[in-house]
């Protein structure tokens, strides 16, 4: 049996991004009015999202909230961008207001988890990406042994190092300590 599949041959508005219809076997992104599609995170990855959602959800603030996998409207201008963090930190009024994806401002973390075929991606684009639509931090997760965690914060437009920590980490959220157990993100055994 064969299966046809259309793609787009123009270069998407935001308008044709919302009306694609809705596919979980893969993960998308527009990128300048590009589609880009990669296949589906790895369990080990989808663990690790699960496994920081957790540690990040009790230790927010409570204006605060966890999401994952959330599309973010980097650029709503054409050709549009619209990225999907792994793991996102958001103002509580856009979780209230149940939004179908979610404006930069509302956006206070943005996390990636690096994966084979993501990580210039993360490291370069995304850095640049997230830094310009005024997100505040921007953390980056190394699964590979030892797993690492680097985090950034925005300082005058530019993200700034401000840890690169393997083990336990206490990092500053919009001045709230937040502690994360990043051995505890590659296996259900750590910290037992």
């Amino acid at each position: 049996m064969t299966v046809e599949v259309h793609w787009p041959d123009h270069l998407l508005t935001l308008e044709d991004w919302i009306a694609l219809p809705e596919d979980s076997s893969r993960s998308y992104e527009l990128v300048e009015g590009v589609l880009v599609v990669s296949p589906r995170p790895v369990l080990r990855h989808q663990f690790a999202v699960w496994q920081l959602a957790a540690q990040l959800h009790p230790q927010l603030p409570v204006q605060l909230s966890v999401v994952t996998e959330a599309e973010v409207v980097i650029d709503a201008a054409p050709p549009p961008t619209v990225r999907v963090p792994d793991v996102l930190v958001i103002r509580d009024e856009a979780l209230e207001d149940d939004l179908a994806r979610v404006p930069p401002e509302d956006v206070v973390l943005a996390v990636e988890i690096l994966s084979p075929g993501s990580r210039r991606t993360d490291r370069v684009t995304k850095f640049f990406e997230y830094a310009e639509a005024g997100i505040e931090y921007y953390w980056l997760i190394d699964l590979d042994e030892p797993a690492s965690l680097t985090a950034h914060r925005l300082i005058e437009g530019d993200y700034e190092l401000v840890a690169e920590q393997s083990g336990r980490a206490t990092l500053d959220l919009t001045g709230t300590p937040i502690t994360i157990d990043i051995t505890a993100l590659t296996s259900n055994r750590a910290g037992r």
